[in-house]
């Protein structure tokens, strides 16, 4: 069963993470996935395409400069079709090599996609022969976490850097609202999260001055969100102050689920956290009154 997105990949695959243990995120500074352990203070970056390809192996050594562990993700395709789709040991010896982690995902009509672990990612310190590994050589690993090893202390400082930029947008969102593989969508980012905030505080103080909202929310930053207005979002009524625009108050509704989220942290915000719920129950109440009426 051939997936026809990327995207596809991505539950099977963070489903595979979460049972390890991990916190898991998609797109987070470009990535396809990041994942995070309490116990492990390095990130886990996965990227993932439908076939194993030279373009996914160069971005998965370039992902290597921010000093995470990476893997490689992709379908196992039980159909015979496309060699190079089926030589997973040799794929695997070079993802081993270079020190990077492969992972299969197989897709099944008539029961739960299965995760194939190939290689774990050299001196991540997790078992290299998994059950499903199909080859293994302990000293072929031990040579590559050296190899591994020598090549981070090596560029530690900017190792240091990328790896705590990563963590920064990792913490950063209050959730994992992206699926991982997207093209084209509007991504949650970080920023977006706190030009919500923002947004909110706006929503339930009326128009604000942007001390005022630095300090409703938290937002060290509030100030340069409101004045850059990148989304469009807010509209400036007299010098200093600012509220909503229309599309603001379109945007707050698009995203009330991760308005929610935030409304539930800020004691100031209960009223619009009622609100919300109670339009969400009028609508689900008015669907389902439209479906008895055509029934």
């Amino acid at each position: 069963m051939a997936v026809e997105r990327e995207t596809e990949l991505y539950p099977p695959v963070k489903a595979f993470f979460a049972k390890r243990g991990y916190e898991v995120k998609a797109e987070v500074r470009g990535c396809d996935l990041v994942a995070v352990r309490a116990d492990e203070p390095t990130p886990t970056i996965v990227e993932m395409k439908k076939t194993f390809t030279l373009p996914l192996l160069l971005q998965g050594a370039d992902r290597q400069r921010t000093g995470a562990f990476v893997w490689l993700a992709v379908e196992r395709n039980r159909s015979k079709r496309g060699a190079h789709n089926q030589r997973f040991q040799e794929l695997s010896a070079i993802c081993r090599r270079l020190g990077l982690g492969f992972l299969t995902i197989t897709f099944y009509k008539t029961k739960e996609p299965v995760a194939e672990v190939w290689c774990e990612p050299a001196g991540s310190g997790s078992v290299n022969a998994a059950t499903r590994i199909r080859n293994g050589s302990s000293l072929a690993t031990a040579e590559t976490s050296a190899a591994y090893s020598s090549a981070a202390a090596a560029g530690g400082g900017r190792r240091r850097k990328g790896t705590a930029k990563l963590l920064q947008e990792f913490e950063s969102r209050s959730g994992d609202y992206n699926v991982g593989g997207s093209n084209r969508s509007k991504l949650v980012t970080a920023y977006r999260e706190k030009a919500l905030q923002c947004m909110l505080a706006i929503r339930c103080h009326g128009p604000s001055a942007p001390r005022h909202v630095r300090s409703w929310t938290g937002c060290p930053n509030a100030a340069l969100i409101l004045r850059d207005n990148y989304y469009g979002w807010f509209q400036r009524v007299k010098k200093g102050v600012y509220g909503l625009s229309e599309s603001g108050h379109a945007a707050l509704a698009e995203y009330a689920d991760i308005a929610s989220v935030w409304a539930a942290r800020f004691a100031w915000a209960s009223e619009w956290k009622s609100a919300a719920s109670d339009t969400t129950a009028a609508d689900s109440a008015s669907a389902v009154s439209g479906g008895e009426s055509l029934t």
